[in-house]
């Protein structure tokens, strides 16, 4: 399975969402065409409720620990269901910066 589909599957069994998307960003990258490295995921649930953005992400970070070792960056964007409405979206991710480990500094 695709390591876009797994966090997928993870997020709809262990948040019940009421909304989530994940994007696939990797092809913003200094990366290999199709790689599966980087992802953005906006993610609604009354899980949230009551708690603060470091626990959310520790959440998510928990429920998708099978996958993270396969992950280079992860960018979350979590709300509760009032927050989003407030919002409306996620906001944009920068462009990349360029860079890797082999650049010279």
């Amino acid at each position: 399975m695709k390591i876009q589909a797994q966090i997928e599957a993870l997020i709809r069994s262990n948040f019940e969402p009421l909304y989530f998307e994940v994007l696939n960003e990797s092809y913003m990258h200094n990366v290999p065409e199709g790689s599966e490295s980087h992802f953005k995921v906006v993610l609604v649930t009354d899980k949230f409720e009551g708690k603060r953005s470091v626990a959310r992400h520790q959440q998510v970070y928990g429920a998708l620990s099978e996958v993270m070792d396969s992950i280079h960056a992860l960018a979350l964007h979590t709300y509760t269901p009032e927050e989003y409405e407030q919002a409306q979206s996620a906001p944009a991710s920068p462009n990349c910066m360029g860079g890797s480990k082999h650049d010279q500094h």
